[in-house]
């Protein structure tokens, strides 16, 4: 083609382009938009009932439309599901346990029955009966399980509830994060969860986690409970035979509870020979193994809740609060529980102290004598190393939880010479002001006599009101001159309160202080400090005269001596025994407040060393003994609770005078000759 034609050709399309008449250029015609393409449905061409046959194509598609919206939708909510911080009230809350001083079971608080025990204590092949029976390939899966799934979702659908095809993962996380709520919703948040849980956490932990937290009937949580509530054993003690049906349990406790019911039997056999196959087919264990558990390990009657009526909610007043405060553990830690509190207490004791202050109630007639209303006893036996083995609280702690055993509520009266006298003997007196100070021997003489002055370095000592003070013996009895060793055997009182002045009272509440007397119970300064108006509880005065028996060394008192946490050792401060008073003052003591067998209400055959303690007013009533194994104080006073903590009189208190004097002592004998047999 020549170059002619090229031009003339692209002249002649110009022209072409022009509109008519105006020279102007015509617009390029736009192609039309395609317009989408709508699914061919019903299908155009066919007839019938092949019009609503969809295509591949449409099947292929919708399909890969579904998919991508439930990938995009369950995305979303997996980037949008965090793991709560907060578990489950009860995930987190433990029982805690007391034991008496034998190790044996005391009581149970809390609101659950659980224990948490790390997955290195639980034995493998209990570890695998559960795995064999709830989720063999718990290793290997993600959180969930596909199988799991489908057979949820035809549950769910075909029959109306979520149950079966949950993981371990998934139950933990059902257990300590959501409720047990039976819906869609919570099923599908719980396995969001799950995948979200095994990503993060090792499945060591996990499955820790969900044998500390899973429920197993007869009120228990985890599995260390169970072990006890079923076996009376440790889980470290289980066999894989008692593991695997533990692990039915997992299935629904009141299903597989053999005391449930013979039905419930029968069930819980078939399954434990289900669980034990089971872990041979899964290699966990071998057939010889398998052979061994023939017989289905009964497990035994099912125990009563531990109750704090009587006695027992004392002692665990007591144990809670030494725990607290020689552990170092907050109110709000120790409610969280897992502590095993080893106490103190000794059971025998306890139930002799508890016998023989009954016995003495019974002497009482409240319906009849008005000076038996509102008597009330406390009693309490201390070891001379601060161990406190029993005490006496009250009638019933779920009835009054006063501890009439803790409380400083009563003056010591005359029982508190024996400490005016250890004063004398390890500091000696002074007659003069600034004076120096001679020894004070048992042998020194003192006016016995009744209603004698007291006498200062500067004459007679007056009270506020302007009255003479004047030393009283019980009856009014005088003794002319006596020996200070004499005078305390002989419960002389007017001698002591002489000697404490001469001694400094100041020496005497220092002495009375480092035997284990609490200075928050002593009273005033005056003249009848030494006549015992500090109000020590029965705990004290046992502890303090524990020091007498122990030759001078003084423990405090303690009721908790091991606590540990989920079988982890808690550290504890516990009281270590200091020097009170010379060896040879304890001794002296002892040996002025021995008493001849069978005298004053003492045991027969138990050589010991006790004092009655009266007050001046008549409104406290003691005893307190002891031997080389227990110090045993026994108080008696009437106080109105529901009025004020003022005691009242105790004249007339089971009707004769000598019988109701002599109920602090007889209590004390009827409790030590108990013991001594």
């Amino acid at each position: 083609m020549t170059q002619h034609n090229i031009f003339s050709r692209a002249a002649r399309r110009a022209r072409s382009l022009r509109i008519p008449g105006t020279g102007r250029r015509k617009p390029a015609k736009r192609p039309r938009p395609r317009l989408p393409r709508r699914p061919d449905y019903p299908r155009a061409g066919r007839c019938g009932w092949r019009r609503w046959v969809p295509s591949w194509r449409l099947v292929t598609g919708s399909f890969l439309m579904l998919v991508a919206t439930l990938a995009t939708v369950v995305g979303i909510a997996y980037a949008r599901t965090d793991i709560p911080e907060d578990l489950n009230a009860f995930a987190t809350q433990q029982d805690t346990v007391y034991y008496w001083a034998d190790g044996s079971p005391m009581a149970r608080t809390g609101w659950v029955s659980r224990q948490e025990m790390p997955l290195s204590k639980i034995p493998d092949d209990v570890r695998w009966a559960v795995l064999a029976a709830e989720n063999a390939d718990f290793y290997s899966d993600h959180g969930i399980s596909a199988q799991g799934i489908t057979r949820a979702l035809w549950r769910t659908a075909g029959e109306g509830d979520t149950q079966g095809g949950s993981t371990i993962t998934q139950q933990y996380v059902k257990n300590v994060y959501l409720s047990q709520d039976q819906s869609f919703s919570r099923k599908f948040t719980e396995m969001l969860l799950a995948v979200k849980l095994d990503r993060r956490v090792s499945k060591d932990k996990i499955l820790e986690d969900y044998l500390n937290t899973s429920w197993f009937g007869r009120g228990t949580y985890g599995l260390q409970r169970a072990a006890q509530a079923y076996y009376g054993k440790e889980v470290t003690q289980l066999d894989a035979g008692e593991g695997a049906f533990l692990a039915s349990l997992l299935k629904g406790a009141s299903l597989y509870d053999p005391a449930v019911s013979p039905r419930n039997h029968a069930r819980a056999v078939q399954r434990w020979k289900w669980t034990l196959d089971r872990m041979v087919k899964i290699g966990r264990l071998s057939p010889a193994e398998r052979a061994r558990y023939t017989t289905f390990p009964e497990p035994k009657p099912p125990h009563k809740p531990n109750s704090t009526a009587g006695q027992n909610g004392y002692l665990l007043q007591l144990a809670e609060s030494y725990t607290k405060r020689a552990g170092h553990i907050s109110d709000a830690r120790f409610d969280l529980g897992g502590y095993q509190i080893y106490t103190t207490f000794e059971k025998p004791r306890m139930n002799a102290l508890t016998r023989a202050v009954k016995e003495a109630r019974e002497t009482l007639d409240p319906e009849r004598r008005k000076a038996d209303r509102h008597a009330r006893f406390g009693a309490a036996s201390v070891a001379p190393d601060g161990r406190i083995l029993a005490v006496y609280g009250g009638p019933d702690f779920e009835r009054q939880a006063f501890n009439e055993s803790n409380a400083s509520t009563v003056p010591a009266g005359s029982a508190f010479t024996p400490f005016v006298y250890a004063a004398g003997l390890e500091h000696g007196v002074t007659r003069r002001r600034n004076g120096p100070r001679t020894t004070v021997t048992p042998s020194t003489l003192y006016d016995g006599d009744d209603d004698i002055p007291v006498m200062t370095t500067e004459g007679p000592y007056w009270d506020r009101s302007g009255k003479m003070v004047k030393g009283h013996n019980d009856g009014n009895r005088s003794y002319g001159r006596i020996s200070l060793h004499d005078a305390l055997a002989k419960s002389v009182d007017s001698p002591f309160l002489q000697l404490g002045m001469d001694a400094g009272l100041k020496k005497v509440r220092r002495t009375a202080e480092a035997s284990g007397l609490l200075p928050s119970s002593f009273g005033p300064p005056v003249p009848s400090f030494s006549m015992g108006n500090s109000t020590p509880s029965a705990i004290r005065m046992a502890d303090a005269y524990g020091m007498f028996a122990a030759h001078g060394m003084h423990t405090d008192p303690y009721s908790v001596r091991k606590v540990t946490r989920n079988g982890e050792p808690v550290r504890l401060d516990l009281p270590r025994p200091e020097r009170a008073v010379r060896s040879a003052v304890a001794d002296e003591v002892t040996a002025s407040l021995a008493r001849p067998i069978g005298e004053n209400g003492v045991a027969s055959g138990s050589p010991v060393a006790a004092k009655a303690g009266t007050t001046e007013d008549d409104t406290a009533r003691w005893y307190v003994g002891y031997d080389r194994v227990a110090a045993t104080a026994v108080v008696m006073y009437r106080m109105d609770l529901t009025k004020s903590l003022a005691p009242l009189p105790l004249k007339g208190v089971g009707g004769a005078s000598a019988t109701g004097k002599k109920l602090p002592s007889r209590i004390w004998n009827t409790y030590t000759e108990a013991m001594t047999k």
